[in-house]
C-alpha cells in the first residue's frame, strides 16, 4: 500500500457565543485544516489540525510522503517531523499520523483503538469547560462569577458532565477564585474543579489564588505561572496537584520539568505530543515517573475527537474527564452531525480506523463559511470589545 495523494481543506464552524482567554478571543467560529490521505488501494484516511489555515504547510510535506507506505510511521515521522532542526512539525506530524492510523484501522478492518493496544472503557467523560463569554446565547457578556457558575450548572443538567475547568487570566483574579467557589457550593464536594489561567498570572498572584483555592479541593491548578520555573515556585507553595499543557507541551522540556518537580499531571495532546503513539510514549514516561495524565482540548471538531476518544480509551491511568470545547459549536462535518454527550461521556467509535467520516455538504458549507470569515489567527489578540487590548504575561 503507498500513499499516492493528499488533499487539504479549512473549513469554519459557528460557535454559540465568542469565548474570551487571555491571548485574545475565539470571534463566534472555530476553523481547522482538513487532511486526506489517498492510498493506491482507495482508502483515504483523515486528519485534522488547528493553529489557523494550514494548508500551505502540509503542501510543503507532500512530496515527502508520497510514495510512502502509511503502516511505515516511525519512517514518515523522520521525514516530516525531524527534517530540519530549526522547523518544528509536530503539530502537522499530529493530523499525518492520525491518517495515516485512519488507513490502517480502514485496511484491517479494525478500529483505532485497537492498534493501540485496544479501549479500556466504552466512553470518555467530559468536563464543562467555561469560558468568559460574548455575544452569549439570548444575548449578553458574562461579567461577575455569578454568570460563569450558573453556566456551569447549566451544563452540568444539560450534558450531565460532573466536572469543569475555568479558562481564567481573564478577569480579576479573585473573582475567578470565585467561579470555583461557587459551584462548589452549588454542584456539591463530588464535582471536579479545575482552573487555567494558561501562564498570565504572575508568581505572586497564582500563590495567593492557590492559597485560597486550597479548601475547595481542585483537581488541578493548571499552568498558573509563566515557564517551568513559574511553575517550581507555584508548586512549592500551593498545596494543589499542579497541570500543564504548556510547560512542557514537547519531549525536549520533559527531563527538565521531571527534574525540577515542577508538575504534578501533563494533560496529552495529539498534536504537541506528536500523534496518538506519541502521547503513548508520554504516558509511559508518566507512569515511570508517578505523574498523572489528562486530556488537552484544541478546539477540535468531529475528527480529532475521534482520535482523541480511540487515545484515551486505551490509556490505563487517563481517569479524570477530558477538556472539550466540542458543547459551544453548533455543527461538526462528520457525517451523523455531532458526536452526542451521554451522562457527560462521549462514547469511542466504533470503526474501522476514526470511525468518522466526511460529510461533503457540510464540508462545501463550511469551506465557503471559513472563506467568508477568514483565518482569525492573523488578528488573534484582538478583543472586539476592547479595540487597545493586548495580553501582558505575569502583569496581573
Amino acid at each position: 500500500m503507498k500513499i499516492v495523494d493528499m488533499k487539504v481543506r479549512c473549513v469554519a464552524i459557528p460557535m454559540n457565543c465568542m469565548l474570551r482567554h487571555n491571548t485574545g478571543v475565539h470571534p463566534g467560529y472555530l476553523l481547522r485544516t482538513i487532511l486526506e490521505l489517498i492510498t493506491d488501494e482507495g482508502i483515504v484516511g483523515l486528519g485534522e489540525v488547528g493553529g489557523g489555515d494550514s494548508r500551505a504547510a502540509l503542501l510543503k510535506l507532500k512530496p515527502r510522503i508520497i510514495g510512502m507506505n502509511p503502516m511505515d510511521l516511525e519512517a514518515i515521522k523522520m521525514k516530516v517531523l525531524r527534517s530540519i532542526y530549526y522547523i518544528s512539525n509536530s503539530r502537522l506530524y499530529g493530523a499525518i499520523e492520525i491518517a495515516c492510523l485512519d488507513i490502517m484501522g480502514k485496511a484491517f478492518n479494525v478500529p483505532m483503538h485497537q492498534l493501540l493496544g485496544g479501549k479500556l472503557r466504552d466512553s470518555i467523560p467530559m468536563i464543562a469547560y467555561l469560558f468568559w463569554r460574548y455575544d452569549r446565547p439570548g444575548g449578553g457578556h458574562d461579567t461577575c462569577a455569578e454568570d460563569m457558575a450558573d453556566y456551569c450548572v447549566q451544563l452540568n443538567n444539560e450534558l450531565g458532565v460532573t466536572a469543569m475547568k475555568l479558562k481564567a487570566g481573564v478577569m480579576d483574579p479573585m473573582e475567578e477564585v470565585k467561579v470555583l467557589q461557587l459551584c462548589r457550593q452549588k454542584l456539591g464536594d463530588d464535582f471536579g474543579l479545575r482552573i487555567d489561567p494558561n501562564g498570565v498570572w504572575s508568581v505572586a498572584t497564582a500563590i495567593k489564588a492557590g492559597h485560597r483555592m486550597e479548601e475547595l479541593e481542585l483537581q488541578y491548578f493548571e499552568d498558573p505561572s509563566w515557564g517551568i520555573e513559574g511553575m517550581k515556585a507555584v508548586r512549592e507553595q500551593v498545596r494543589i496537584p499542579l497541570a500543564t499543557n504548556m510547560y512542557p507541551n514537547k519531549f525536549d522540556d520533559l527531563g527538565p520539568s521531571i527534574h525540577m518537580k515542577s508538575i504534578d499531571i501533563i494533560l496529552t495532546d495529539l498534536h504537541y505530543w506528536e500523534g496518538p503513539r506519541g502521547v503513548k510514549d508520554l504516558t509511559a514516561v508518566c507512569r515511570t515517573f508517578n505523574l498523572g495524565v489528562a486530556m488537552h482540548s484544541g478546539a477540535e471538531f468531529g475528527i480529532e475527537l475521534a482520535a482523541m476518544l480511540h487515545t484515551a480509551s486505551t490509556i490505563p491511568q487517563m481517569t479524570m474527564p477530558g477538556d472539550a470545547h466540542y458543547h459551544y459549536l453548533e455543527d461538526d462535518i462528520i457525517q451523523g452531525g455531532k458526536l452526542q454527550y451521554v451522562n457527560g461521556a462521549i462514547k469511542v467509535p466504533e470503526g474501522p480506523g476514526l470511525g468518522v467520516a466526511l460529510d461533503e455538504e457540510k464540508m462545501e458549507k463550511y469551506e465557503r463559511y471559513y472563506e467568508k470569515m477568514g483565518d482569525y489567527y492573523a488578528r488573534f489578540h484582538q478583543d472586539p470589545y476592547k479595540p487597545n487590548w493586548y495580553p501582558i504575561v505575569g502583569g496581573i
